[in-house]
């Protein structure tokens, strides 16, 4: 019997040590080399003596039969050997027939200080069946499931007590079809494996998730060869499925859309390529302006804007009827995804359509999507050099699966080819998108990157007119919430907008005061107006007093403190991390342009994570509208994913039914820096600080890992304390913020403000500040209640940034 013959008789190590043969009485019959240099006994004395006159037993046993190992097939003994202590052996034992058929037995021998090789097997199958991410199940010849693997994705959580022993077709009835019936069943008679059989369907731990699936199968034997199952190996590779045939979707589009310059062509095109592949049905609405040839307006498009259904094509299970014909003209009703996503130009993902409170605004799409079993859509916007040319819906109602974010890329693409095609039938109208123009340029295109808050803001432009929003990074790691809005419409509003925010820009880099700033604001409406003549008659803009309302409002991520005031506006709204809603309790001072009395500030202290919520009055429809302002409350006070949605959620609750309004929504969740962020010293006012401070500067630096800015962090802050000892009183506070960058601030009580001095090259002095200016990115001083504090900004080295 050969070593491998051996193996199959039990559980024997398939490469053993040495091997003896017995026959049925226990009696040698063949003794191996490898026995004969691990016991030191030679074959020919040993063979036709009984393999038990070898045994040592702690006592005699006159009879006793060999040791039979357990069912792991191993144990341990001791054998005499030549001369010597007895040697201590790994013995494996299991039944054996000889060449004539005849029963005997085979005992394999390993040195006991070897690891035992059944150990080893043991490890291998507890950890095929427990631990292995690959997909193992053992069938029988019957095909019924006998073992698998409880650590693969497509078994994870699925009870052994509850599959064991059925047929694997009732287990997983979409992934063990004919076809893999009929292939196992092939392996089980021929023996021949099966490697990389791509079989798709929905496994036991997700049994409504489509999933592709690699399978590899191979027949199992017994000790004589005969057929004992089928094990099949599966590996999950639907997330590399998903990505080969998004790129041959994205190679096909980029050749079948936008074939013709005709429009509706390119829109059929579209619908084309993305049913069957991404979507069981797809509509495409071009403005209808765009099929006149006019130009569309650059930017947001209001919902009240008419388009034309132009393609939609749907698989032939789908059975979903559009809400409109091809060729029908219509408004979006509002606020729904569809408007949501013409608003800020932004896709849509909703991947659960019944939960959606959106559809009670649009009663007729919403039933022609129940009727269909419409569960998962998306909307994408179709938009070429930021003009919006239409918008394309995507649905899915036969395939199980909902929309993810890579069908929303895919969308996205597909769109941009699209809207490629559509583009030659894009023209400017003069007069109306040339304050559609500058409105949009003069407003930010998106929020500055800074670590106080975490904002997003959503502006839905009705028409032409003044409102506008400001987030602004300060000195000190603080920031600045800004929401106006200016009276009236057309190019005067959006001109005077673009001048107050500047203003706005210029006097939050002074860090003034939120009253002081809109005090001076206040001052510049007023000579807006004086100034305000039209240059000749019939001037379309018209000579009419400017006013505005504005909110503006200081986060401080160190101290978590809000400083706010307001001129006119909407008092801002802080929702606390446990739901609470309240309004910033402000004073409200006059709209800026109007005499009244001066501002005020209002100071609180923000739990981390608060939402602050600053708004134009259209949001809820009138200062009186009480409805709606609770209505609003509500909405802040649930809990949102993100700021973004919360945004949303508001939109699809404030304006159901209400169009042509400017509405600014911005809202921003409070973060804090933590004290692992932030070092602080005070000091005397003595010369003999100094390197005191630098010292302290140059340690806190080398514990954040900034040892490249300690030189010049060094030089700063020597400059600055001899500055504040020279000309200024009492206590010296040092402070250093590691925020996105490097901040240095050095407080003392003189409140006059210095400046840079230019010193001819005989001047021995009045290089201080100038220095500090080279050394550092930014710097400004800004007043304090006992002083001033000089301030500079370093940016962080790669390596150091947070």
């Amino acid at each position: 019997m050969t070593t491998a013959d051996a193996g199959r008789s039990g559980d024997v190590p398939v490469t053993p040590r040495a091997r003896i043969l017995l026959a049925a009485d226990e009696t040698i019959t063949e003794w191996s080399p490898e026995a004969e240099r691990l016991l030191g006994l030679r074959s020919e004395d040993m063979v036709g003596r009984p393999l038990s006159s070898l045994l040592v037993r702690p006592e005699p046993a006159e009879g006793a039969g060999l040791p039979h190992p357990p069912a792991c097939g191993g144990c341990r003994v001791r054998l005499r050997g030549r001369s010597g202590p007895p040697v201590e052996v790994a013995w494996w034992m299991c039944p054996h027939r000889t060449a004539g058929g005849r029963a005997a037995w085979a005992v394999f021998l390993a040195p006991a200080r070897d690891t035992c090789p059944c150990a080893f097997d043991r490890a291998i199958l507890d950890a095929l069946l427990t631990e292995s991410p690959v997909g193992l199940h053992v069938l029988d010849t019957d095909l019924r499931l006998m073992r698998f693997n409880i650590a693969s994705p497509g078994m994870r959580g699925v009870p052994a007590e509850g599959v064991v022993g059925r047929p694997a077709r009732e287990v997983a009835p979409t992934l063990v079809t004919d076809t893999t019936e009929r292939l196992l069943r092939e392996v089980l008679g021929t023996g021949e494996p099966v490697i990389d059989f791509v079989q798709p369907g929905c496994p036991p731990a997700d049994p409504h998730g489509e999933h592709m699936f690699s399978l590899s199968a191979f027949r199992l034997c017994g000790p004589e060869g005969e057929p004992l199952g089928v094990a099949t190996l599966a590996i999950d590779i639907t997330e590399r499925h998903r990505y080969r045939a998004r790129l041959e979707l994205l190679n096909d589009a980029s050749t079948r859309i936008g074939t013709t310059l005709d429009l509706a062509r390119t829109a059929e095109e579209l619908a084309e390529t993305a049913v069957g592949r991404v979507a069981d049905a797809v509509s495409v609405d071009v403005l209808d302006s765009v099929h006149r040839g006019e130009a569309p307006e650059p930017g947001p498009v209001p919902p009240e804007m008419t388009f034309c259904r132009t393609a939609f094509r749907t698989t032939g299970a789908a059975g979903l009827q559009p809400a409109y014909a091809v060729g029908e003209r219509a408004s979006y009703r509002f606020p729904t995804p569809l408007t949501q996503c013409l608003a800020d130009l932004r896709p849509r993902l909703i991947r659960e359509v019944e939960d959606g409170e959106w559809l009670a605004h649009d009663p007729l799409r919403a039933e022609r999507m129940r009727a269909g079993r419409v569960h998962s859509m998306m909307v994408v916007p179709l938009t070429a050099r930021g003009v919006v040319l239409g918008v394309a819906g995507f649905y899915r109602s036969v395939t199980a699966a909902p929309f993810d974010d890579g069908d929303l890329t895919i969308a996205a693409e597909l769109a941009a080819y699209t809207a490629l095609g559509l583009d030659n039938a894009r023209r400017y109208t003069r007069e109306h998108t040339a304050a559609l123009v500058l409105q949009n340029s003069l407003l930010p295109g998106r929020l500055p990157a800074q670590n106080a808050v975490e904002a997003a803001f959503s502006y839905l432009p009705g028409h032409a007119g003044g409102p506008w929003y400001d987030v602004i990074p300060l000195s000190g790691a603080r920031t600045a919430l800004v929401v106006g809005d200016v009276a009236g419409h057309g190019m005067r509003a959006v001109a005077s907008m673009g001048r107050l925010r500047a203003a706005i820009h210029s006097l939050a880099a002074l860090d003034l005061a939120p009253d002081e700033i809109l005090a001076h604001l206040g001052d510049l409406v007023l000579e807006l107006a004086e100034e305000g003549y039209p240059a000749f008659a019939n001037d379309p803009l018209e000579v009419r007093p400017t006013t505005a309302t504005c909110a503006y409002a200081v986060y401080d991520p160190v101290n978590r403190r809000l400083v706010a005031a307001r001129a006119g506006h909407p008092a801002p709204l802080l929702v606390q991390p446990d739901g609470h809603v309240a309004p910033a309790d402000a004073p409200c001072g006059p709209p800026l342009g109007v005499d009244g009395p001066s501002y005020e500030t209002w100071e609180t202290e923000l739990p981390e994570g608060s939402l602050i919520a600053l708004y134009t009055e259209g949001l809820v429809g009138g200062p009186q509208d009480g409805a709606q302002d609770a209505r609003l409350r509500r909405v802040l006070a649930q809990r949102h994913p993100g700021v973004r949605e919360a945004c949303d959620a508001v939109i699809y609750a404030q304006l159901s039914g209400r169009t042509g309004e400017n509405v600014v929504l911005l809202l921003a969740r409070t973060r804090a820096l933590h004290d692992d962020q932030l070092a602080s010293w005070t000091f005397p006012s003595d010369p003999a600080i100094v390197a005191t401070a630098r010292t302290l500067a140059e340690r806190q630096l080398a514990s954040w890992g900034l040892s490249d800015l300690v030189f010049t962090t060094e030089m700063i802050v020597s400059e600055l304390v001899t500055n504040a000892i020279r000309y200024a009183h009492g206590t010296i506070q040092v402070r250093l913020i590691r925020d996105r960058c490097l901040i240095c601030e050095v407080t003392d009580g003189n409140s006059a403000a210095p400046h840079v001095r230019h010193p001819r090259t005989t001047d021995e002095g009045g290089r201080g500040l100038l220095l500090v200016a080279r050394l550092s990115d930014r710097w400004g001083t800004r007043r304090t209640g006992r002083g001033k504090t000089i301030w500079t900004e370093q940016r962080l080295p790669a390596s150091g940034a947070p």
